[in-house]
């Protein structure tokens, strides 16, 4: 059966292989903190059904608590090691929740998820200690789907992430400057380069903006994604890059 991938906005994906539907880092809010979803309608109620649930890290853009208490009672949500004593909403949550670490292997129906390192910093903010990484996530069926939650590019990423048919990579953020442990569209584009997969979606842009900025710097909001499309074009042009709306959807037939 083919792979399906919806990109619901910022980083938030559903991911269908194998009759198993994969949900990653879900954040169902018109507003969260100073950000605004400025792009794309709320995902609808379908996004929220899940056979298991991927949390990235526990920035609250990503590990968002009353987005999270809208799945269904009893879903399987894995989070990285330590999440639920740095966010004690979590243990209020009627989910399933497996904290796991890079290396674990955990089988969904008929996949598997194995858990991947990321270069980004995983504990809650503005304080908190650091005592959760920052995860990727590979979803093992049909096709090998690589969600890299947030990460910098890193040296073994190919090694580490290993071969995969389709990434979906952070280009983005909130404003002009990313810091250290992020992607931006070029450095992106050289994360393409070094995992070559068949196929590649760009998120965790245009969705949620500042107040104000995107009146101030529109181009800035929206720009990430068109940037990757022409960075990868020059750094990976086998690879088959898709700029999805929000609620689009991609169909892979993937044959290895």
């Amino acid at each position: 059966m083919p792979v399906e991938i919806t990109w619901w906005g910022h980083a938030t994906c559903t991911v269908e292989d194998s009759h198993v539907r994969v949900l990653t880092d879900p954040l169902f809010a018109r507003r969260l903190a100073h950000l605004r979803r400025r792009r794309g309608a709320l995902p609808p109620p379908a996004a929220r059904h899940a056979d298991v649930t991927l949390v990235s890290h526990l920035h609250a853009d990503h590990l968002h608590v009353p987005s999270l208490a809208r799945l269904a009672p009893g879903s399987r949500l894995l989070v990285p090691r330590g999440a639920p004593r740095a966010v004690p909403g979590l243990r209020r949550l009627a989910l399933d929740i497996t904290e796991v670490v890079p290396g674990d292997r955990v089988r969904v129906g008929e996949v598997v998820v194995r858990v991947v390192p990321a270069r980004h910093d995983g504990r809650r903010l503005p304080l908190g200690p650091h005592r959760s990484p920052a995860l990727g996530y590979v979803v093992e069926g049909e096709a090998r789907t690589y969600f890299a939650g947030d990460t910098g590019l890193f040296e073994t990423m190919a090694e580490e992430v290993g071969p995969v048919d389709a990434a979906l990579l952070p280009v983005g953020g909130w404003g002009p400057n990313l810091g250290e442990g992020h992607l931006d569209a070029g450095r992106a584009a050289q994360a393409l380069a070094r995992l070559a997969p068949h196929t590649a979606v760009p998120v965790h842009y245009g969705t949620y903006w500042p107040i104000g900025m995107d009146a101030v710097r529109p181009h800035e909001f929206h720009a990430p994604g068109d940037e990757f499309v022409r960075q990868a074009a020059l750094r990976a042009p086998e690879v088959a890059v898709h700029r999805l709306g929000h609620g689009e959807s991609l169909r892979l037939e993937v044959a290895r």
